[in-house]
């Protein structure tokens, strides 16, 4: 069989920074039982995708499992990221920008801690993750 007759599993997931009304941006800390092998503790929201929703409804539904908190303007995509390139399997992230209201309420299962910050202080965390480092990086954001 050809190299690109294979199956591939493809995996995609959907991210969000999310910008409260005093400007500044949501991180989590992601919980070390369920997150070992990741690069960086600190990351903005979202997960994989269910297939059969639109990505944008993945998206909102993500927000709302992981932090309770609704997303309230157009969500604009950022950024297509190649996470995980293997022979079997493929993962690609959408990082998006959309803005929310409140104080999340976290799903400790996943995330055990949350910040609000400007970008500029998210740029001097040492703990990003660093798929939202890249973002940062190309200025993709402000």
């Amino acid at each position: 069989m050809a190299e690109l007759d294979k199956p591939i599993l493809l995996q995609v997931g959907v991210k969000a920074f999310l910008k409260n009304k005093e400007g500044k941006y949501l991180l989590v800390h992601r919980t070390p039982e369920k997150y070992k092998n990741t690069k960086g503790t600190w990351d903005i929201v979202g997960g994989r995708i269910n297939p059969g929703q639109t990505l944008l409804e993945n998206l909102k539904r993500e927000v709302r499992e992981e932090t309770q908190l609704e997303i309230t303007s157009e969500p604009k995509l950022i950024l297509a990221q190649d996470i995980i390139r293997l022979p079997e399997r493929h993962v690609v992230r959408l990082t998006y920008v959309a803005s929310t209201i409140g104080e999340p309420v976290l799903d400790v299962s996943e995330n055990n801690d949350f910040k609000w910050l400007t970008i500029d202080e998210i740029r001097t965390n040492e703990d990003l993750d660093i798929y939202v480092k890249e973002v940062l990086d190309k200025g993709l954001i402000s």
